[in-house]
């Protein structure tokens, strides 16, 4: 797989993983945390994987799993089904 191919497929494989566990929490505040989180360590993996910085990565992100983290519902993600 060509390099951007497989930055292509990282990059499908974080926002996928970042919608589906920015549901996790019962208040905005928890989803917004816990979105923060988990897009800062896929941000940080993306960053080192494509050689940028991980650093950048990482705040990016944390800025995007927030993001996607206070926007969803409780409804939206139901993880207990």
């Amino acid at each position: 797989m060509s390099r951007y191919g497989m930055r292509s497929a990282l990059v499908v494989f974080a926002a996928s993983l970042m919608l589906g566990l920015a549901g996790c929490g019962t208040g905005t505040g928890e989803r917004a945390a816990s979105g923060a989180g988990v897009g800062a360590a896929t941000g940080a993996a993306a960053g080192a994987a494509t050689g940028g910085s991980p650093v950048t990565g990482a705040a990016i992100g944390a800025g995007a799993g927030a993001a996607t983290g206070a926007a969803t519902d409780e409804d939206d993600i139901d993880l207990s089904n």
